[in-house]
Formats: C-alpha cells, structure tokens, sequence
C-alpha cells in the first residue's frame, strides 16, 4: 500500500519539520545514525509531491532549518546574529538543490543525491570560507558507509546517504526495483571501500596526548593563560612510561603579560628534555604591536630545540577574525579584539620522528587540510583544539567525527588534544580507540602507526563528486524547466 495517504493526513509544514529534526538526531552528539535515511526517505516524499520548484525550495528549506538550527546551537552562544543568518541562509543552498530537483521517479533519484551534495559543499566554502559542520557524513562515522570516505571523501557518504533514503522511500511506496537499484549502489560502494589498497606502514611511535583539564564554556584571559599552561605541564609530568612524540593542544603557550616569550620557550624545552621525546606545544600571542595574534604550533626536539612552525591557515570567522567587523561589532560585545594573521605554509610539521600532519582546532573540519598534510608527506595525522569556550558538546563531539572521517580518508592514525576535552586517539580505520572526558586532566598513550601511501579521495579531492553533481544538476534543470512547461504555475 502507498504511504501517500498516511504522510497526506498531516501538515506539510509538520513533515518538513519531522524530516530536519530527524536529520538533526542522527549528527552528533546524538548520533542516531539510522534517523538520516528516515529523514531523507521523507525527503523525498516531500520533493515527489512538489510539483513545483517554489514548493520545492520551500519544503526543503523549512526541512533544513529544523536540521541546522538545532545541530548548530553552538553558533548561538559565540555569535547571536552568525547563528540566525546561517540557520536561514544554508537552508536556501539545499532549497536551491531541491528546486532543481524533478518530482518524476527516475529523474529524481538521479539528480537529488548530486544535488545535494553540491549544496553541502558550498556550504563548506560560502561565506566566510565556509561551516561545513552537522553534515550528513558526520553521522556514518562508525557505520560501514564511513568506510567509503576512503573513496571519494565525504561528499560521497552525502551521496551514498541520499541514495539509500531514496531506496527506503522507494520501498515504502511498492517500488522494490527502484529500491534494489538504490540498495546496489551503496553496497557496491561499500565494498570497493573495504577492496581499496591500504596505506604502508613503516613505523610504530609511542604517543602521548595531554589534556591538562579545567573548566568549560569560559573566554580567553591573561590571568587564566599561566595556569592553563601550568596544568599542561603537571599533567605532562605525571607520564610513567616513555614515550617518543607529546601532543599538546591548541594555545597552551601564551607568552604575554605574566610571561616573556622566552620564557615561555625555555619551559617548553625543559618539558621535551624531561620527558626525552618530541613534543608539539600550541602557542597563542599578540604581534606587530599589539594590533594582530598568531595561532601555531611548534616541533619541540628532546633536546630543547624548536625546529619547526605550522601557523593556523583556516581560521574561526567570529572566533578568531571578525567579518564585517565595523557592521558586527554593533550586534555584539564578545569579539576577538585582534584577528588572527593566517598562515601559508603547509600543514605539517617535520619532527625527529617523522613528518607530522597538523589541522588546528577549526581546521579538522575541512577535508583539504589533512589533503594538504598527507600530500606533503604526513606520516600521522594531528589535531591540537581549544574547545573551552564553545557552549554545549555540539562541536567537540562533531570534530571528533570529523577526525574519524579525516583517519579514514587519509588512511592516517590521528591525536586529537583539547585542554578540556574532548581529546582522542583514531586508527586509520577510523574507530575511536580511547576518548576523554569533558573537563578532567587525562593522558592517552598508544602506540600509533606511520603511514605512507595515499588513498583515492586524498588524490583526487572533492572533483569527481563535483562534477558529477554539476551534470547531474545540469540534467535536472532540462527536467525541471519541462516540468514547469507542461504544469504551469502553482502556490502553495
């Protein structure tokens, strides 16, 4: 029987909802990753009786808002008015996606998947470089489909997610050869994930990750900036075994008021000789006179020398430089006072025990930095974080996915330090072999792999998806343009 009838007894505006919220749950911290193939099961439901592309945009978007407001209410608490124009702009690129997508069966099973992903990938790039968070990989990490990324990266699970929505909503409605067809797709996919020749291992290392613990939800300050990197400090030493390579996080160092910068490089060095192992400091600091701060990390050899730098190239819009300043700065008091000066360089750090990888805080988010680290050599992959000051566990717990996803597209371990959490190790399948908790003081030591190789989605990047999703956008605008033809025009 035809689940038209029952979805046509309520709302439109409630099965929008329905659908967004059911999107929503199955992105951390929830994580109830079957919800993304209900929600877009009803998705298409909800597009297949659009006869229209205004209807279509709008049902899309109204979905997508009940996706992203509630999966972004992080954003809230750094900035009010970035929250509430990004949960109204976003859903416009998937109305765009949806209005472009035809009701018919056959069409709108082929065009919808690349639509979509085109939608979450300008997402990742527009405004202000782009947020590419509460996306529908997020919530694959740790199922079978997460494997993929491996392939094509995250826009493909975007895609794969799609297609088995559809499948499922091609099943509710009788059509079991639309559903077999969708079914095949993704386990065929699946498979060349799991068929993909892996990376090389060349070497194990003896890690250590340090959380110095503290307090949450709390903003930068001077006085807080010495006990921060005390608690680092005494955590470090609290190590009762040896290891080869320390990772600190994100901006422990913060050379300033109470402490010189020489200061500050001496304690570094005497932490790295103490523990006779490479250690890899975050440092935070006002330059050129006051006006500017610089965001890097450092390699720290066991002797006390620093012999590399990596700078912070993707940086926070409303975190850590304020777009619009002159025009923001009216709607809110709470803005970095200096902007950070992004780096250039490329994302790696050449150590005593190997090329290490390093996306800063933010920049886990972003496929192309860890594309950049492993295509300049990286043998393991780092994430030093500062998350203290994000309300909620929303982005903690989504960067870790993100890092889950990074592992598995890189076929890289990867160390991800926060100084209050969340803090974790990752193997190069992806699964999230030790965790920390919110707030606490913890060390994670393992033994890590170095890898060399590289896989099909950090060789080729987000261009095969891309194009596809363009030809296939092409396609629908011809179907869609016939539709509008032979329907005329129509409101909601």
């Amino acid at each position: 029987m035809s689940s038209k009838p029952r979805l046509s007894r309520f709302p439109i505006g409630l099965q929008c909802a329905l659908a967004g919220m059911l999107i929503a749950g199955s992105v951390p911290p929830w994580g109830w990753w079957p919800l993304a193939f209900a929600g877009v099961a009803l998705v298409d439901r909800l597009l297949a009786t659009a006869p229209t592309p205004g209807r279509r945009f709008r049902r899309m978007w109204l979905v997508t808002a009940f996706w992203l407001y509630p999966a972004m209410l992080w954003m809230a608490d750094l900035t009010l008015p970035g929250y509430l124009i990004a949960g109204g702009l976003f859903p416009a690129y998937y109305g765009v996606a949806a209005a472009l997508t035809p009701t018919a069966g056959p069409a709108r099973r082929m065009v919808m998947p690349g639509a979509f992903a085109l939608a979450e990938l300008v997402k990742w790039y527009v405004p202000f470089g782009g947020v590419p968070l509460a996306n529908l990989a997020l919530s694959q990490v740790n199922t079978p489909l997460g494997q993929t990324a491996r392939l094509l990266g995250p826009l493909l699970i975007i895609v794969l997610v799609v297609v088995a929505g559809q499948a499922v909503a091609a099943l509710l409605e009788g059509d079991r050869r639309a559903a077999g067809t969708g079914l095949a797709v993704v386990v065929a996919f699946t498979a060349a994930a799991y068929l993909h020749p892996r990376a090389s291992v060349v070497d194990d290392l003896d890690v250590a990750v340090v959380q110095g613990g503290g307090p949450t939800q709390t903003r930068a300050s001077a006085d807080q900036n010495p006990v921060v990197l005390a608690r680092h400090i005494e955590a470090t030493r609290a190590l009762d075994q040896q290891v080869e390579l320390i990772l600190w996080p994100e901006n422990v160092v913060n050379p300033g008021r109470f402490l010189s910068l020489e200061e500050a490089e001496a304690r570094v060095a005497e932490v790295a000789i103490e523990n006779n192992a490479t250690l890899l400091p975050g440092w935070f600091f006002a330059v050129n006179d006051d006006t500017a701060t610089v965001n890097f990390h450092t390699a720290v050899t066991p002797e006390g020398a620093t012999v590399s730098r990596y700078d912070k190239v993707r940086i926070v819009p409303f975190g850590e430089y304020v777009p619009l300043r002159g025009l923001i700065e009216r709607f809110s008091g709470e803005l970095p006072a200096r902007d950070v000066i992004p780096g250039t360089g490329p994302a790696v750090l050449d150590t005593p025990v190997g090329t290490v990888g390093v996306a800063i805080s933010w920049e886990a988010f972003f496929e192309r930095r860890s594309r950049d680290a492993v295509r300049n050599g990286a043998q393991i992959l780092t994430n030093p974080t500062n998350g203290s000051s994000f309300w909620l566990t929303q982005v903690h717990t989504q960067q870790v996915a993100s890092n889950q996803l990074r592992a598995i597209e890189n076929d890289r371990w990867l160390l991800m330090a926060g100084p209050t959490g969340l803090s974790a190790v990752i193997d190069a399948d992806g699964n999230l072999l030790q965790r920390t908790g919110i707030g606490e003081r913890k060390i994670l030591i393992d033994t890590a792999e170095l890898r060399t190789g590289r896989t099909l989605a950090s060789s080729v990047g987000i261009w095969p998806i891309l194009l596809v999703s363009l030809m296939a956008i092409a396609f629908g605008a011809v179907q869609v343009a016939g539709e509008r033809r032979s329907a005329g025009t129509h409101s909601e």
